[in-house]
């Protein structure tokens, strides 16, 4: 997360307004706005993938999945996803959302810590919130906060599946990390290769 553009605290207004005639996203925290940076390749994948899962499994649903263009509002904060699902359907402004059933992240360096701490905590007081989910892209590491286990978390690997209880869907990690490059994946991909050729 890059350093604040301004040492003047903005209003959610004043933000939103800016963000439509900005060329950047930025993310508004305690009144300040946070340039955002672009993501990696596996990033995009990882993204890409657990959209794309939720997508289909939820077609039909009450439930919308939205990716990173959209905004999500947490008191006077807005943030924005990787991923988010929503099936309030009172939830309809068409610029953020504000109660959100799931959300999805994807770490990176830069904003790990983030995501993992501050970000993380205050959605947890999204009283619509039920999962919170970190998905690591240099490995192969997907960690579940849930409110029903009263936030603790659940650590899901290659070869596992995820059951999102909130939405009642269930995706298999090798999904979400099907065409990610890291060295986790390789060795799971030449593990499983080994394994189908010495039972042909």
């Amino acid at each position: 997360m890059a350093l604040p553009q301004t040492q003047q605290r903005i209003s959610p207004e004043e933000y939103l307004q800016g963000e439509m005639l900005s060329d950047t996203k930025h993310q508004l925290i305690d009144g300040e706005a946070y340039a955002m940076s672009g993501g990696s390749e596996n990033h995009n994948f990882l993204a890409g993938n657990i959209f794309s899962e939720l997508k289909s499994q939820l077609k039909g649903t009450s439930c919308r999945t939205f990716m990173a263009e959209m905004k999500l509002r947490v008191a006077d904060d807005f943030f924005y996803p990787d991923v988010m699902v929503v099936c309030n359907q009172d939830d309809s402004d068409a610029y953020y959302k504000t109660s959100p059933i799931i959300i999805i992240e994807v770490l990176s360096k830069s904003t790990r810590k983030f995501d993992q701490t501050t970000k993380r905590l205050r959605c947890q007081n999204i009283a619509s919130l039920q999962e919170y989910v970190l998905i690591e892209q240099d490995k192969g590491e997907i960690q579940l906060f849930s409110r029903a286990h009263n936030w603790q978390s659940a650590y899901y690997y290659l070869g596992d599946q995820i059951n999102f209880a909130s939405l009642g869907v269930s995706v298999a990690v090798d999904e979400i990390y099907d065409r990610v490059n890291n060295e986790d994946v390789l060795s799971y991909l030449q593990q499983k290769q080994q394994k189908q050729q010495n039972t042909a």
